[in-house]
């Protein structure tokens, strides 16, 4: 299968370009091969989008929103097909492809809705005859960088509050699942999206990204990935004054507090953890456990792992699929290897499932290391796999120091009885979500996703603060006194 660039509206045949191969993690079937794009055909999208973004912010939005509805239905009708090719493409198991399809679907049907709201202010002006509002304006053509873990959830956090606003965008997907953005861009088309609305151009972070971040045309850039290359990201676009977006890395951590349910917590940290193989930004790598439970808690989750199977995502009996690729194999046992070296004790797992039937792909075994120190490197750093990390803390105080003891703030979590506890502990830790008696996944469409400190740069995926990103505010005063006033002088 070759996928071509999506360029108003059309597919559009590069022969002069270089392409690369895609494969599936699972097995390394052969599944597609992807142009690797020059800043040529970035400017070629930008022009496209450049043209189509006035008109396109002319439509009025419930009309705009339309479109979004219609997404979200193609999508639904093909859900089952988007899952399949998702797992191939990326390795998660079938039953997690499915949920962030319709993560994707959720996302269609609630933007569609900010549609018929957009809400801008209207306040008392302090002049007679004198009116004061601000409205939300789109801000023009937008350049989305999405990640290869969740390639339609996330791709959907940003395409689709740009769309409702009235931008038009260029999306450069990661080259490690290509076959989710050409599926969604066969829906735009589907849809009768308007020419140059959506673009999609395939290539690498440091031509088509850049590309995207130096053109002047290109006002906004809203980025998903890895913490350092967000940094050069930020970097680059703070040099020409574009709006940055960044979502980034993580190091969450679920605390268990010496009267939390145990199975509960057993349950969510195995979900958290080993979920997605571990490659998810809100993945729990550190559980932060009191000492009076840690024992048991550390012999329930060696129980529960013991029945994690692995294996190709699309057997629906598996529940930990592959990693992304070599490299992240590689990445993995490096940092398992480190954690042994500064004298955390390895429980279970730890090692890359090279024989039969592993062989074909790119596996590690759900690894759980204990007695991990707060400033340990495994305790500190992104592994960004299906490694846990168990660190032992005396009381609440000591769980929440060790929780923001990190450089992320995405997500974290605490499992406790105690009301008081909790109060304390969602005032207290310092990530962009809290979550009370339940892992450090799940986050919800209608609610902010993103986080503090090297997660992130103060913006919000999803929920109605993604509309940020993608508007300016614009303040209207309307004077019909029939004469000059003058604000803050001629109030009396």
């Amino acid at each position: 299968m070759e996928i071509k660039n999506y360029i108003g509206g059309k597919w559009v045949t590069h022969s002069h370009l270089q392409s690369i191969a895609v494969t599936n993690p699972a097995n390394g079937e052969h599944l597609a091969t992807i142009p690797l794009s020059t800043a040529n055909e970035v400017t070629e999208a930008v022009a496209v989008a450049k043209a189509a973004q006035k008109s396109w912010a002319l439509v009025p939005a419930p009309k705009r929103a339309d479109y979004l509805y219609a997404i979200g239905q193609k999508m639904k009708d093909k859900k089952e097909y988007l899952a399949t090719v998702l797992t191939k493409e990326m390795g998660k198991v079938i039953e997690e492809a499915r949920g962030e399809v319709q993560e994707g679907i959720d996302m269609a049907y609630y933007m569609a809705g900010e549609g018929r709201r957009l809400f801008g202010e209207t306040t008392p002006s302090e002049l007679a005859n004198k009116f004061a509002m601000s409205v939300r304006a789109p801000i023009g053509v937008v350049g989305l960088i999405t990640p290869w873990n969740f390639p339609v959830a996330i791709a959907t956090w940003k395409s689709f509050p740009a769309i409702v606003a009235g931008n038009t965008f260029i999306w450069k997907p990661s080259n490690e699942t290509p076959m989710m953005a050409y599926e969604m861009g066969k829906i735009f088309e589907e849809v009768g999206l308007p020419e140059g609305v959506a673009n999609i151009v395939f290539g690498t972070g440091p031509t088509v990204g850049t590309a995207l971040i130096e053109h002047p045309d290109v006002k906004v850039i809203s980025f998903t990935g890895s913490t350092s290359t967000g940094s050069k990201v930020a970097e680059l676009g703070g040099k020409h004054l574009k709006k940055i977006s960044l979502e980034m890395g993580g190091k969450n951590a679920v605390i268990v507090m010496d009267d939390a349910d145990l199975q509960l917590a057993t349950e969510a940290i195995l979900w958290s953890a080993f979920g997605t193989a571990g490659q998810r930004c809100t993945a729990c790598s550190r559980v932060i456990v009191h000492k009076d439970v840690k024992e048991e808690l550390e012999n329930r989750l060696l129980e529960a792992m013991q029945f994690l199977t692995i294996g190709d995502g699309l057997d629906e009996t598996v529940k930990i699929g592959p990693v992304i690729n070599r490299a992240a194999l590689e990445k993995i046992n490096h940092y398992v290897q480190i954690g042994k070296q500064e004298g955390a004790t390895l429980l279970t797992g730890g090692k890359i499932l090279n024989e039969a039937p592993y062989d074909k792909g790119f596996y590690y075994e759900p690894t759980l290391f204990t007695n991990v120190k707060p400033h340990m490197i495994i305790a500190q750093e992104e592994i960004f796999g299906p490694v846990v990390s168990l660190i032992e803390v005396a009381n609440l105080d000591e769980a929440i120091q060790v929780n923001n003891g990190v450089k992320f703030g995405l997500s974290s979590s605490i499992f406790s009885q105690n009301v008081n506890t909790i109060f304390r502990a969602q005032r207290d830790l310092d990530t962009g979500i809290v979550y009370i008696n339940a892992g450090t996944t799940g986050a919800e469409i209608h609610l902010p996703f993103g986080g503090t400190k090297g997660t992130g740069n103060g913006h919000r995926d999803s929920g109605v603060a993604a509309l940020d990103v993608y508007t300016e505010w614009k303040s209207i005063y309307v004077d019909y006194s029939g004469k000059l006033q003058r604000a803050q002088i001629d109030t009396k």
